[in-house]
């Protein structure tokens, strides 16, 4: 008999994850030896999986030791272990007790056992963060959703630093995780970020002399990419001190393959020279919002699918999720340079002529110059 059914493992059917049984063998080896809790000292009652493993392990944690003869002669120990956990695990019984000693392999492998429970842990951990994320990172309605998707970025990466203090470093391969796919867009939030770039190209196009005051903005950032594509000719124009205008924004795109994908000049030509309305800094800081919470997104469920693969140890987990976040932070620098003041430009220095240093008094009347002699 390996385990005992309680009402927290959830469905019988579900296989019993590999930690379960590792929850299992520590407890036992600590209700067989207690003087093996100083062999573990780093693990808490949250690392375990299930309710009733976390009281037991609680209990066992606020008991003192008993002596070992005593222990190894009477259950009396075991009884209050079994009181104790009861008040927060009301179903278990001490049949599982005794189950938990019988099915531990070797007793003095508890730190090996603990290792896996906090790796686990680890696990549980990266992906309430992930869900978090992704949770704020979605909520549109949220009044401010861009600061409130960073503050949970930031819980995520204290947590990922966290974990990093637990787990020695070292030589760490990727993860060989797939990918997660990005999360579908609603449909009217494509139709609304199409319009915004579309009025964005338009006002930059007729304002030429902004678009190199938005280095923050990048093709990456917009939905579509004919739409990113345009504003990266223009951007390239402009660097160049270029002429800008929508027949030079198309003569570029062209040179850059963005008409070999089916788009028709002509209708390219027209969007770019459609009447210019609103400011083009407002039209990108809009298009750098969506972009940030996209990322954001794709992050959380990246992170997320990491954390589903069995197969990715600890290192791999906390490398994948630095990775991750790093790609969020490259768009929050620029969401910050887009939302700073310009910086003041220093005072210009005085063009007056620079008056001559005054020199020692004279005490004795100046000689006759080169010319007079």
């Amino acid at each position: 008999m390996l385990h005992t059914p309680t009402s927290d493992e959830g469905d019988l059917d579900t296989p019993i994850p590999p930690v379960f049984f590792a929850e299992q063998a520590l407890l036992g080896a600590l209700l067989l030896d207690p003087r093996r809790l100083d062999e573990v000292p780093g693990i808490a009652p949250e690392a375990f999986s299930t309710a009733v493993h976390s009281a037991v392990f609680a209990a066992i944690r606020s008991l003192p030791a008993p002596d070992p003869a005593q222990h190894a002669q009477n259950t009396a120990w075991l009884d209050e272990v079994l009181t104790s956990a009861r008040k927060q695990a009301h179903g278990l019984n001490a049949s599982y007790l005794h189950t938990l000693i019988q099915v531990c392999p070797r007793p003095r492998h508890a730190p090996a056992y603990t290792r896996m429970i906090e790796a686990e842990h680890a696990r549980r951990t990266l992906r309430a963060g992930a869900q978090r994320l992704a949770q704020a990172a979605g909520d549109l309605t949220h009044p401010q959703p861009v600061p409130t998707a960073l503050a949970a970025a930031d819980a995520l990466t204290d947590v990922v630093d966290h974990l990093a203090a637990t787990f020695p470093s070292g030589p760490a391969s990727l993860p060989r995780t797939p990918a997660a796919p990005p999360a579908p867009a609603p449909a009217h939030d494509e139709d609304e970020a199409a319009e915004e770039e579309r009025s964005l190209l338009a006002t930059a196009t007729a304002s030429p002399a902004v678009i190199d005051q938005m280095r923050w903005l990048t093709a990456d950032d917009f939905v579509n990419p004919l739409n990113g594509g345009l504003w990266q000719a223009a951007t390239a124009l402009a660097r160049r001190r270029a002429a800008v205008d929508p027949v030079t924004v198309l003569w570029e795109s062209q040179h850059r393959g963005l008409l070999a994908s089916g788009a028709q000049p002509a209708e390219v030509l027209r969007a770019l020279a459609a009447p210019a309305a609103g400011d083009p800094h407002y039209w990108g800081e809009q298009i750098l919002h969506r972009s940030l919470l996209t990322t954001a997104r794709h992050v959380a469920r990246h992170i997320e699918a990491l954390t589903d693969d069995p197969a990715t140890t600890p290192q791999q987990l906390l490398l994948g999720s630095r990775r991750a976040l790093a790609s969020l932070n490259a768009v929050r620098a620029r969401w910050h340079q887009a939302n700073s003041p310009a910086p003041t430009p220093p005072p210009h220095a005085s063009k007056a002529p620079v008056r001559p240093r005054a020199g020692p008094p004279r005490t004795t009347a100046p000689g006759p110059s080169r010319a007079s002699r």
